[in-house]
């Protein structure tokens, strides 16, 4: 009978957003051998340890992270040899966050971290970038059934700022008049009362999420047909 030896690994693809353009966090690796190359942040999980703390833990070791918004994204494991230091399943997590409100940190297993543009990435080892083409795809996907921004925006923002957020995650043009049309028909947002001028235009509504109508979309999902331009 051969002796089994899979380890478990979990690995978090945090997305940012700020100014206009989509981010995932990444480390520099400190050991082994990718040693000195941008990955994932992430790790094994130990024994007795459940996935959602391992994931959590391993972000916060990293990177000095914490985000509120974590899914279980998808299991990679069908190619053995994924992972040079043997059979390693990796269990990939969709995270988001407001780089703005985040202290990034290096530290345990990382010499490094920064935050790379989605379309600036370099070529990452494992499968890592198709770990992150994944975890694209899903927040395309749920855009349409799930209400996305809290954890990507400020407090407040114009409603261009919630456009250009859209617009950036499905990397197209949308039609504008429908969205706007859409988006205030959930009654997802309220206006805080004030104006602010963003570019050359007239100055435009200050909003905020609607946390209580936020969750329960989020909980029951809804059907958000976008138009493009």
């Amino acid at each position: 009978m051969d002796s089994q030896n899979i380890k478990v690994a979990v690995d978090p693809v945090v997305f940012g957003y700020e100014n206009g353009s989509l981010f995932i966090l990444l480390i520099k690796q400190k050991y082994g051998p990718m040693k000195g190359k941008w990955v994932l942040p992430g790790g094994f999980v130990k024994y007795n340890e459940p996935l959602s703390v391992a994931v959590a833990r391993e972000l916060k070791e990293e990177t000095n992270v914490t985000v509120d918004y974590l899914e279980q994204l998808f299991t990679f494991g069908d190619d053995v040899n994924r992972d040079p230091r043997g059979h390693i399943i990796s269990i990939a997590y969709l995270g988001l966050a407001n780089p703005k409100q985040l202290d990034i940190q290096a530290n345990t297993d990382a010499s490094d971290v920064n935050w790379f543009e989605i379309n600036k990435l370099p070529q990452l080892p494992f499968d890592h970038n198709q770990i992150i083409k994944k975890g694209l795809e899903r927040l395309q996907s749920k855009v349409h059934y799930k209400p996305i921004g809290f954890d990507l925006l400020g407090d407040e923002f114009v409603f261009s700022d919630l456009e250009n957020l859209y617009r950036t995650i499905l990397q197209k043009e949308i039609d504008r008049r429908n969205f706007r049309k859409k988006i205030l028909s959930f009654g997802l947002l309220e206006e805080t009362g004030e104006l602010r001028k963003t570019g050359s235009g007239r100055p435009g509504a200050v909003y905020r999420f609607n946390k209580r109508k936020y969750s329960q979309l989020e909980s029951s999902g809804f059907h958000f047909d976008i138009k493009f331009a």
